[in-house]
């Protein structure tokens, strides 16, 4: 009798502390599960349900079924649209996947000022996205006073038309976008490789593998898992690009650099076609909503296979 009630007081106390902290914790989630609420999931589901409606203003008025959807797929833009927001994918595969990679293991590799050299490669991360956007809109300039074309002019190449070239135009924002997202991926890159077998690399180096063979056989193999996720991640964000087309193009030029974020982006605040803008909308969340399922499967099977 005298050493059960001990444990009875410990239980209770146990209990009661875990009833605290669990209350504790809610009470610290809530303000996140507003803002969640009022920013993300009700316009979200108001904004699905609003597509089946026809839209004076920002007032639901009667309901037409999948006529803005039909109308939205209908419109003789939606197709170079879509093409055009395919290609803002593949061209951030191409340019902007590889480099944060070779820098984290550039960075691994090196003895000596690599916090320093950190640092000054993160700097681009800090700065606003519009920023940037204006800043490399400046660069591009088309005259003899862009900075481009300053050096082109340098080795005695004619001004280049930058952003006007409606065949490379979608490639050069992208360029500007890699500029300004690639701090961030090479610092995860770069962290995965520190969970890297040390004793497999030291024996690839004793055995005589270069820089290039130890980061192919040794290190690749150990953070694929990283590697497939973020690209899965880079297609999501990349999909959504809005704001870069908006602030260097205006979506030109003849509607070469315009993406479906874009075009929603016209129809809700442009020309006021609500109703087509809240179907392009969960048009675009219905895609990504496949995306990111395919993303958390695969990062399921990744976490079963460690």
């Amino acid at each position: 009798m005298k050493n059960s009630k001990p444990q009875n007081t410990k239980k209770t106390r146990g209990g009661s502390y875990y009833k605290k902290s669990f209350l504790g914790s809610w009470i610290f989630a809530v303000p996140a599960i507003i803002l969640m609420y009022m920013f993300i999931w009700r316009p979200t589901v108001m904004g699905f349900v609003w597509s089946f409606f026809k839209m004076k203003g920002y007032r639901p008025m009667n309901f037409i079924g999948i006529q803005n959807y039909i109308e939205v797929i209908k419109d003789t833009e939606f197709i170079p649209l879509f093409a055009n927001t395919l290609q803002y994918v593949i061209w951030s595969l191409i340019v902007g996947f590889l480099p944060p990679i070779l820098l984290a293991v550039i960075i691994n590799e090196m003895v000596h000022f690599k916090q320093k050299i950190m640092t000054f490669l993160y700097l681009p991360a800090v700065i606003p996205a519009i920023a940037v956007s204006l800043l490399w809109t400046q660069m591009y300039d088309p005259s003899d006073l862009g900075l481009l074309n300053m050096i082109l002019g340098k080795f005695g190449i004619a001004p280049y038309q930058w952003l006007n070239d409606g065949r490379f135009t979608i490639l050069w924002i992208v360029v500007s976008m890699t500029w300004k997202s690639f701090p961030s991926a090479m610092l995860l890159y770069y962290s995965a490789l520190q969970g890297v077998n040390q004793e497999l690399y030291e024996a690839a180096t004793i055995d005589g593998a270069g820089m290039l063979q130890r980061a192919w056989f040794v290190m690749r193999p150990q953070i694929m898992g990283v590697l497939i996720l973020n690209f899965v991640r880079q297609i999501i964000g990349v999909f959504q690009v809005m704001e870069q087309p908006l602030a260097m193009t205006g979506g030109g030029p003849s509607g070469a650099s315009a993406s479906l974020g874009f075009q929603l982006y016209n129809y809700g605040f442009v020309t006021q076609r609500v109703g087509h803008a809240m179907a392009l909308g969960a048009i675009i969340f219905v895609v990504l909503i496949f995306m990111t399922i395919f993303y958390f499967r695969l990062n399921k099977k990744l976490e079963e296979s460690i």
